[in-house]
């Protein structure tokens, strides 16, 4: 397999959005795209509440969209999915993506809506590692999805689950149904798969991962934010999350669904075959980023990882009792953390740091 192409860039506020479309034609969007195809906008709304280095930043929408026209991509949709603690609605207008999406005429379609499309069965062409196992009457994705292009919006960060968090784990909620939670205690095998449909189904793949300010510690939400100033743009999503990881401080070899994904001839995971462009240089930084946990995310390790409550996830988590573990993930994390940890991080980013007072700026 020839060497895969990454794009990445030092940035700042002044010239983020310039700086996004120089990213894309260097990472190969132009021809990673089908002309003739609609592109899904895929954005990252792991949160509904604005908390720095976990969401899509409304630069990092705003230049990749601006870069898709540039290169002649005109027919844009944006589409948000659903997941048991995240309010889609909610997070586009709070993080500020709405006005952006009415200024440039995208229009937003949800996947868990049946006005906008449907679950149908689907039967991979690769051998599944474990959809198959998960959901053994059927796999099921959205048929929007099919024959479109995709460009997925990540950012940088760790994720409590996952290690770390990027293009892999972006397609985890667009084509994954209500019950996506099923999959956690083979989350690596999932996303491999999950990269496997996607590549079978879409017309052309890419993806911009914001690294402006990232995310260490118990991820997904709950991150510790810090400015890093770099943003990357590729075709392989493999290639981008490995280089991502690589500077979190994580090798591609614990790494499980990058590794399989190498190895299933999904993408390259090997830094050693990943072409770097743009500031080089940057890829070289290692930041020793943590993975921790938190209430929630401690308590979900023990049910879908090896311990002795791993047999029990079943009976807590298919169902009525999920409900009980949905509101408390969602009290702790909304009611919680985020009025007494989260919002004065918040504050002081929108005080201080210079991406924090570039999205202090963006019209909601």
């Amino acid at each position: 397999m020839a060497k895969a192409k990454v794009a990445l860039l030092r940035t700042k506020p002044e010239t983020v959005v310039k700086d996004y479309q120089r990213l894309s034609e260097l990472g190969g969007m132009k021809e990673a795209l089908d002309p003739k195809a609609t592109t899904i906008l895929k954005d990252n709304i792991t949160w509904h509440n604005v908390f720095p280095g976990v969401n899509t930043t409304p630069w990092q929408l705003e230049g990749t969209v601006e870069s898709l026209k540039a290169s002649g991509f005109t027919d844009l949709v944006a589409v948000h999915n659903h997941t048991v603690v995240t309010i889609p609605e909610k997070g586009e207008e709070d993080l500020k993506f709405k006005p952006l999406y009415e200024r440039y005429n995208i229009p937003v379609l949800f996947n868990f809506k049946e006005d906008d499309m449907r679950w149908i069965e689907y039967k991979p062409k690769f051998k599944t590692l474990a959809l198959h196992t998960i959901f053994p009457d059927g796999i099921r994705i959205p048929d929007y999805f099919q024959g479109k292009n995709i460009v997925h919006m990540p950012t940088v960060k760790t994720h409590s689950y996952t290690t770390y968090t990027g293009a892999l784990k972006n397609a985890f909620g667009g084509l994954l149904n209500y019950h996506r939670h099923y999959t956690h205690t083979l989350i690596h095998e999932t996303l491999v798969d999950l990269l496997a449909i996607g590549k079978e189904i879409h017309a052309g793949m890419f993806a911009t991962m914001d690294g402006t300010t990232a995310g260490s510690g118990p991820g997904p939400r709950t991150v510790i934010p810090y400015d890093k100033n770099i943003i990357m743009a590729s075709d392989d999503q493999v290639a981008i999350d490995t280089v991502a990881a690589k500077m979190m401080g994580f090798n591609w070899r614990d790494l499980p669904c990058i590794y399989l994904a190498h190895e299933h001839g999904l993408g390259i995971g090997d830094p050693a075959e990943i072409e770097i462009v743009g500031d080089t240089d940057a890829a070289e930084e290692n930041w020793n980023f943590d993975v921790g946990v938190n209430l929630a995310t401690g308590v979900g390790r023990l049910f879908w990882f090896d311990t002795p409550l791993k047999h029990l996830q079943k009976l807590f988590f298919q169902t009525f009792i999920v409900n009980i573990f949905i509101f408390a993930s969602e009290f702790y994390h909304d009611s919680i953390w985020y009025k007494t940890k989260g919002l004065p991080v918040v504050k002081k980013w929108e005080a201080e740091s210079p991406w924090g007072q570039m999205f202090a700026k963006y019209p909601k």
